[in-house]
């Protein structure tokens, strides 16, 4: 006889959309400041995100202190909830007391040296020498339990076909699609819509928008009223601390990358 469903918890896979925070360099000083540069002005953005800390961009003899890491994270309101690591860097990086997760973004390790060669910068200028890169949106999987849920729930695609999103978008809402995302309501300050492929919103912007989550330097960013607190297309992002130019804020717009660097340009509907 199968024992009873306990009436008070369930523990099942899962998997768990987050941030991946990408390791460059073992100089934690360059991290920290980096970090103080990036996050400090604009703490909101990614307060309370989970993230999962990656250090395959490491070479092989590289070890970083990933407790201290895991630390300074947690000082700009960032929240590590585990390590990916190729296998040979497990047996240093289990020190931290942070579990292994799997990630299924589509650059990954295969693509370290051509991204290392790109020189990849998390923001819309040139990131200096030691930098760190958060691609925004990557995805990493594990069998956990959450203790808590959020207070709205995540709506994702289940395929990598377009997903359409007709009514506004609250604070505090998120939308993940695994194709093409297409927005025809108001996306509020807090809420977020993040895509694979691109992004079209046919209504103000004033949210987050992060397109090309999973390393797709091709995807684009539409819509019809600029007004965000954030925009991103892999992981190169900019925020409303520096101010948009006066041709493009409230404006029709198409977002694109031009090599590392983030394109804001008018789009004419006429």
């Amino acid at each position: 006889m199968p024992p009873r469903k306990s009436p008070f918890f369930e523990l099942r896979s899962g998997s768990v959309d987050t941030l991946l925070f990408v390791v460059k360099t073992i100089d934690l000083d360059a991290i920290r400041a980096e970090l103080t540069r990036r996050f400090e002005a604009t703490p909101e953005f990614f307060a309370n995100d989970t993230v999962a800390i990656d250090v395959r961009r490491l070479a092989a003899e590289e070890r970083v202190p990933l407790a201290d890491i895991a630390q300074l994270l947690d000082s700009v309101r960032m929240r590590p909830i585990g390590i990916v690591a190729d296998a040979a860097q497990q047996t240093w990086a289990a020190g931290a007391g942070l579990p292994f997760l799997e990630a299924r973004d589509r650059r990954g390790a295969a693509s370290k040296a051509d991204s290392e060669a790109s020189g990849e910068a998390g923001s819309d200028a040139q990131a200096a020498p030691g930098a760190v890169e958060t691609p925004a949106g990557a995805t990493a999987e594990a069998a956990t339990t959450s203790a808590t849920q959020p207070a709205e729930p995540v709506r994702v695609a289940t395929s990598a076909q377009t997903l359409v999103i007709e009514k506004p978008l609250r604070s505090g809402q998120r939308i993940y699609a695994k194709g093409d995302l297409v927005v025809l309501g108001l996306v509020s300050y807090g809420a977020e819509v993040i895509a694979e492929g691109n992004i079209h919103i046919y209504a103000p912007l004033r949210g987050r928008a992060l397109a090309g989550v999973q390393g797709n330097h091709d995807a684009r960013i539409f819509c019809t009223c600029l007004e965000p607190e954030l925009i991103s297309i892999a992981g190169i992002y900019r925020t409303t601390e520096n101010p948009l130019p006066a041709d493009v804020l409230g404006k029709p717009v198409q977002i694109r990358l031009d090599e590392e660097k983030l394109m804001i340009e008018p789009l004419r509907l006429t």
